[in-house]
């Protein structure tokens, strides 16, 4: 498997150097963060998260002094007394779990819910960008992907101006 992609980018790069080839790159994350529409989505998914993380929090707390209770009243209380209190601790982690998980999602999906309109925008602008530019193809800049690249080809700052241009 290996072999095949590194025969399929010597070939990439045979024909690159056949063909004048003009490429292009741009940092998704950094346009989609830089962006007026971006900044306002993360603000408000911030606050999002924060409201979530201090009904957590509350809850948490709640589950601590259950804890505690049950500990400080352990030596006074009847087997069956404690292993109540025991399950009333254990289902309310539960809740608690369930409702992490819950607020993970839901921060998720509202991210999503924010980002997808705002990268649809950067991608029709990265078309023009190319279109107007006669590039070839454009590329995302990742540190995993792209290692070195002149900064002449990088078109992340073009495309956060261009985005908030357009408003």
């Amino acid at each position: 498997m290996t072999q095949k992609i590194v025969l399929a980018l010597l070939l990439g790069c045979s024909f690159i150097a056949q063909a004048e080839q003009k490429i292009g790159l741009v940092d998704m994350q950094k346009a989609i963060q830089e962006t007026s529409e971006g900044k306002k989505a993360k603000k408000e998914l911030e606050g999002d998260f924060n409201k979530k993380k201090k009904d957590l929090e509350k809850s948490e707390t709640d589950i601590k002094k259950l804890g505690e209770d049950l500990d400080k009243k352990a030596l006074v209380l009847s087997d069956d007394v404690k292993q109540k209190k025991q399950q009333e601790i254990q289902m309310a982690m539960r809740k608690y779990q369930e409702a992490v998980a819950k607020s993970q999602m839901e921060i998720q999906k509202h991210e999503r819910d924010l980002t997808q309109p705002i990268i649809t925008k950067i991608r029709k602008i990265i078309e023009d960008i190319a279109k107007k530019d006669g590039l070839t193809v454009v590329l995302e800049k990742s540190e995993q992907l792209v290692l070195f690249s002149e900064k002449s080809i990088d078109l992340t700052e073009r495309v956060i101006k261009d985005f908030d241009a357009k408003k």
